[in-house]
């Protein structure tokens, strides 16, 4: 890797050069990993599972990954795949998938890909839109799109391209999914994801036939021009799109024009995370960072700015986890699911992306093998990262103290999950948590020499 001198040194020309050898080894890259995926596969077969045991709650069964005739794959293959790139089950499976469709489904979308003319990102996203097609209808679109998925076409183009090939592909299932999405009417909130930055922002959505949505936006429309025309000097009118929104808040609440948004806004609790620093001058004003639950992360003012005028304040000092006595039962109290909700707020298995409080709480030591059901033995894991846990052979898992899960996968490599995500540690020895984590002081750190496979 050149360093930052070497780099100023270089001429126009020579960056560019290096520029797109760097562009030509991703692809290069990102083309052997999706053969690595195929054989991975092929390494872990349906047959490779005990019939009878795969039948019972929870086991592991086989999976069809990718599309018509494609082999079946084990179905815990992906998390571990998964985890040695830094990737969730969930990912891992989708690009198994897609390797055994562009081996099978794909011949010549793949072979354009081995020659380094067709990007992976390209061929990826037709595998991924033709899942659900025969082989016969998967062979059509292969032979219809294998030509324009080396960038001749805009991004936006090609996605045309392949949308209008797979519906003429399949009309059948394209009049089917008309009649599908004609009946998926809906107005909702819409729920934040992880990457969206909000900034104490929003979106209601609603999902309608065109001319419904037509019709919105024409009240909406007119609606915002005489809001101009009355109300020109109101302050939280300023805009078009202040004006705008208004004017959708009076089409759901039949209110006359003049009414003070405030006003309209039904009661709603939102929990605000805070941190109180004991240090800190009380006299002074903070501009600190809070967390709106659900919503991510606002700055203080934001809160005084657009909660301060009409919000009624409760305030809860937080759960103390360290005071979460242990119960001398299986089940797990609500106040320990808080808790462990708090400290560990993702699904706690390697690279998992899950935020949502509904996950299941696992004991980390099983129940019956002696694990006590307290907080520094759960761990929120989605439905599936759960079963790999119970039934998967050769993952172990330790909680060496409250919120830090130590994985070992089955075949030797370690993972360090905590708050701030996943690590994949070097080597196949088990390190020291004290090699590569700090507990707050008055925590006493006791690591069990075994490695006993956790259920």
């Amino acid at each position: 890797m050149s360093t930052a001198r070497e780099l100023a040194d270089l001429s126009e020309e020579r960056i560019l050069d290096l520029a797109g050898a760097c562009s030509e080894t991703i692809r290069d890259a990102e083309t052997e990993l999706l053969r690595l995926a195929y054989q991975w596969a092929i390494v872990h077969p349906a047959n490779r599972l005990d019939p009878v045991e795969a039948d019972q709650p929870g086991r592991e069964r086989a999976r069809q990954l990718g599309g018509e005739g494609t082999p079946r794959v084990a179905e815990f293959a992906a998390a571990e795949f998964g985890a040695r790139i830094g990737r969730s089950p969930y990912a891992a499976a989708s690009l198994i998938g897609d390797a055994l469709d562009l081996e099978h489904r794909f011949p010549r979308l793949w072979a354009r890909v081995e020659a380094g003319e067709v990007r992976a990102s390209y061929a990826r996203y037709v595998t991924t839109k033709t899942r659900t097609l025969t082989a016969e209808q998967a062979a059509y679109v292969d032979a219809r799109v294998f030509e324009s998925a080396d960038g001749r076409l805009p991004w936006s183009r090609f996605e045309e391209l392949v949308a209008g090939t797979v519906a003429q592909a399949a009309p059948e299932a394209a009049r089917e999914k008309e009649e599908r999405a004609a009946k998926a009417r809906f107005a909702k909130k819409v729920r934040r994801t992880v990457a969206d930055e909000t900034h104490g922002m929003a979106s209601f959505l609603v999902h309608a036939d065109l001319p419904t949505i037509e019709a919105i936006d024409d009240y909406v429309t007119q609606r915002a021009k005489q809001l101009a025309d009355t109300l020109p000097d109101a302050p939280h009118l300023a805009t078009e799109d202040d004006r705008r929104v208004h004017a959708f808040l009076l089409l759901v609440s039949g209110a006359p024009a003049d009414t003070d948004l405030a006003d309209l806004l039904p009661q709603v609790c939102l929990y605000v995370h805070t941190y109180a620093d004991p240090g800190a001058d009380r006299t002074q004003s903070s501009e600190g960072i809070v967390r709106v639950e659900g919503h991510g992360p606002v700055t203080q003012e934001w809160v005084r700015r657009f909660l301060g005028p009409h919000a009624r304040f409760t305030i809860r000092p937080v759960l103390d986890l360290a005071g979460q006595a242990p119960v001398d039962s299986w089940e797990i109290p609500d106040r320990h699911r808080r808790a462990v909700h708090l400290m560990t707020p993702a699904d706690t298995f390697p690279f998992a992306s899950c935020t949502s409080p509904g996950m299941q709480v696992d004991h980390t030591i099983p129940y019956h093998q002696g694990g006590v059901s307290g907080v520094g033995n759960y761990g929120p894991m989605t439905t599936l990262h759960h079963r790999i846990k119970t039934h998967g052979a050769g993952w172990q898992v330790k909680q060496p103290f409250p919120g830090i899960y130590m994985w070992r996968d089955p075949h030797g490599g370690f993972y360090l999950v905590d708050h701030t995500g996943t690590r994949r540690l070097p080597g196949t020895r088990r390190p020291l948590v004290v090699e590569l984590w700090h507990p707050p002081a008055g925590i006493e750190i006791a690591l069990a020499d075994d490695y006993t496979p956790a259920a």
